[in-house]
């Protein structure tokens, strides 16, 4: 009789047991069903794209990025025309954009070469990446915050990326009809197709290129022959490998065209450089 009160009362707490057991585990279970999943947010990232400034019939093609940043120091705007006249006259040649208009609007949109932006991008134009963009980037407040703008190794790839945003974009068609040395007209133009929305800022363009007298840069490569896009030029820049014993000044030889030029593609502080570095060089046109 005892044996069996015995076991029936065993029973009891080995079932009540079990009960608690599995109460525990639905509570259990019922907590983690209920938290939130934990987002882990992927590194933004955007696959880069070596040769994007290359097509097969650009008749002024720039040399391959060598994946360096290049920072240029530039101390006044007397500076930045000094720096980058050659290029704005280079894609005048090419694209047919009056490198008055070109430098005058690298002077306002950069700040002379001296905004934030451009220090750490090399942008000299405030173009943002856009839908189609497929090289390196950086991020800066501008109409929002943190919006994404290109990024370049050289100033050259930023004036040829303009080139190219205005030379194939069909809105800004109808100045590639105005005269190359139509500066007022191209100011103008360009507020007229929406590249801004400051209402003066065909008059801040024509006040920079009259002021510094951009337009003789004009005059520079109509004097010497506009050159249409479709019949072919060699090109004028392109890169060079360093090779043990080589100096600056023999290198500047050898490609008639001097230090301080070299210096100067390549933000060079000193004449010092190293084998196997590679430098951007202008060489002297034979024409």
């Amino acid at each position: 009789m005892y044996s069996t009160r015995l076991m029936r009362y065993l029973g009891l707490i080995v079932c009540g047991f079990l009960t608690l057991q599995a109460c525990k585990t639905r509570k259990t279970a019922s907590n983690r069903s209920s938290r939130k999943p934990k987002i882990v947010k992927a590194k933004e990232t955007r696959p880069v794209k070596r040769k994007l400034y290359k097509t097969a019939d650009d008749p002024y093609p720039l040399p391959e990025d060598t994946g360096r940043f290049m920072h240029f120091t530039i101390q006044s705007t007397e500076d930045y025309i000094r720096t980058f006249s050659d290029i704005a006259m280079k894609e005048m040649r090419a694209y047919g954009i009056p490198a008055s208009i070109t430098l005058a609007q690298g002077i306002l949109e950069s700040g002379s070469g001296q905004s934030n932006l451009v220090k750490r991008s090399n942008n000299h134009f405030g173009i943002k990446c856009h839908s189609g963009w497929m090289g390196p980037f950086v991020r800066h407040d501008d109409d929002e915050d943190q919006e994404c703008f290109r990024k370049y190794n050289h100033p050259m790839y930023s004036f040829r990326d303009h080139s190219l945003f205005l030379f194939k974009r069909n809105r800004y068609k109808f100045l590639f009809s105005y005269r190359k040395d139509n500066y007022k007209g191209w100011a103008k133009g360009l507020k007229e197709a929406g590249y801004a929305t400051d209402r003066k800022y065909p008059s801040k363009l024509i006040s920079l290129i009259e002021k510094y007298r951009l337009y003789q840069y004009d005059r520079m490569v109509l004097r010497e022959g506009y050159v249409v896009k479709d019949k072919p030029q060699k090109p004028i820049y392109f890169s060079h490998t360093v090779q043990k014993g080589e100096t600056l000044y023999g290198i500047s030889r050898k490609y008639g065209t001097s230090v301080n030029d070299i210096k100067n593609m390549n933000a060079l502080n000193s004449s010092e450089i190293a084998v196997g570095q590679i430098l951007i060089i202008k060489k002297v046109s034979s024409r």
